[in-house]
């Protein structure tokens, strides 16, 4: 690969698999029907706004059906076209196998900026784009079930699965046709923050591995550690709350498209969070260095990098100026194949995206069985577990008093012991164990192999193993 030569970001994908898939055993047949997309659907459909008919391309591929249904979200950008979709299908593929999230990969997109008509306009517009899938069983609940991305958020999730519902009206299980749907609307609690929290999850686990906090030049636990974090939308906001607010990381930089934000103190989430959504960016936020050329901020000095928006950030044109030790890529794809390298070289640990955003598909999961199962998580032994908690402490109590052991328990304790898991505390902790569990098999890789120095390469060996597992089960 020339370095001087920028390739795509489906290119990318490819690179990185073709890297990791030489290392395996596979057939050149089994190796080229886990790499390739299955289709790619174009749909163009015209919806009468103001007075004119608009018409629309939006995109669904599925890149995997090695289990179904396939899983993957939908964007609205102005930037999508057939090769993104494509690679980000690839990318969701490996990610549920990584995670063992028991989907194929898929992803979606509509060209179009949101920001540019009002509501009631986009719902005519999603309803429409939902039409042209639902009637081709490109979205399903036990086929293709599409979820929030950049661009799209619950307000899309509801209208799809409303409209889904409408055109399969004796369809039981219509409510989990999409994830990532208002609680109201048979949502799941924890799943906005899924993504973000899965960032915050995946360092936890990287950090309790003094040999790998060393491979990254570093020492200590994530309090004090400075981050930089490109993109405050959802997956960012939440991922430097929830450092910044429990494990005590300083947040000293904010990238976001008008600019950047610097503060060797750190910065206030909440309060860059609210001006954003006040003043449609950072410019003018009084509590911090303002930097126009917000991207200068990727090569500052830091201990943790979060690109959290968009592919390609890190690329040829900056890579050899980074200096942070640590990057964690809570985007799809934020670091460009000739950047890889380019860091790798350089000593650099990436924590890559497919396993460090797998947050979001994990409690997808989750909010899909809880549709299937038409129970919230919960219900049946959270009473039966606070019931069985206090038949225990009321025994301690009573010999306490019985021998004069003089002790008792604190109320904030048995406050605390006492109360039975909610949806929420149920979530955080699937999302929690998968996290660690998925780390610990890359890791394994990551360590256990002489040919393997790096956590991407890992985590794609991973997937590929599990993915041609699945197809040797089905008899190819």
């Amino acid at each position: 690969m020339k370095r001087n030569v920028e390739i795509s970001f489906r290119e990318s994908v490819d690179l990185m698999f073709n890297r990791a898939a030489a290392l395996t055993d596979l057939s050149p047949g089994l190796e080229e029907k886990i790499r390739v997309c299955n289709a790619t659907y174009t749909v163009r459909f015209g919806v009468r706004l103001r007075g004119h008919i608009h018409t629309f391309t939006g995109y669904r591929a599925v890149h995997s059906e090695h289990m179904e249904p396939v899983k993957g979200g939908i964007r609205y950008s102005m930037s999508v076209n057939q090769d993104e979709v494509e690679a980000l299908s690839a990318l969701m593929t490996y990610k549920c196998a990584l995670v063992e999230a028991p989907f194929g990969g898929a992803k979606g997109g509509l060209c179009i900026d949101p920001r540019q008509w009002e509501e009631h306009e986009l719902e005519q517009i999603t309803r429409r784009f939902a039409f042209e899938l639902i009637k081709r069983d490109l979205i399903h609940p036990s086929q293709n079930v599409p979820a929030p991305d950049m661009g799209t958020g619950e307000r899309e999730m509801a209208w799809i699965a409303d409209q889904y519902a409408r055109m399969h009206t004796t369809d039981i299980n219509a409510r989990a046709c999409v994830t990532g749907k208002p609680i109201n609307a048979g949502g799941i609690q924890g799943r906005v923050e899924a993504t973000g929290r899965g960032v915050q999850y995946a360092l936890r686990e990287f950090f309790r591995h003094p040999e790998d906090i060393a491979r990254a030049g570093l020492t200590g636990t994530l309090d004090g550690k400075k981050v930089i974090v490109q993109g405050l939308g959802n997956v960012g906001y939440h991922a430097a709350k929830f450092l910044s607010e429990e494990d005590g990381a300083i947040v000293t930089g904010i990238v976001e498209h008008d600019g950047g934000l610097h503060s060797e103190t750190g910065l206030n989430i909440e309060a860059v969070r609210n001006w954003i959504a006040t003043h449609g960016g950072i410019t003018g936020y009084p509590d911090a260095v303002y930097l126009p050329d917000g991207a200068i901020l990727l090569e500052d000095e830091c201990d943790i990098l979060i690109p959290a928006a968009v592919e390609g950030v890190i690329n040829l044109s900056n890579a050899e100026r980074i200096r942070a030790p640590l990057i964690i890529e809570a985007a799809n794809g934020p670091v460009t194949a000739g950047a890889d390298e380019i860091l790798r070289n350089k000593g650099t640990v990436i924590i890559p995206d497919l396993y460090a955003n797998a947050g979001g598909v994990t409690v997808s999961y989750f909010e899909w069985v809880k549709n299937l199962s038409h129970i919230r998580f919960g219900r049946m032994q959270r009473r039966q577990e606070e019931s069985r908690h206090d038949l225990l402490l009321t025994e301690l109590e009573r010999l306490s008093k019985d021998k004069n052991l003089g002790w008792t328990l604190s109320p904030d304790f048995k406050e605390r012991y006492l109360r039975g898991a909610d949806e929420l505390e149920l979530v955080r902790s699937g999302l929690d164990d998968t996290m660690r569990t998925a780390y610990q098999s890359m890791r394994e890789v990551w360590h256990g192999r002489q040919d393997v120095d790096d956590l991407r390469t890992a985590a794609f060996l991973v997937a590929i193993w599990r993915v041609a597992a699945s197809y040797r089960a089905k008899g190819l």
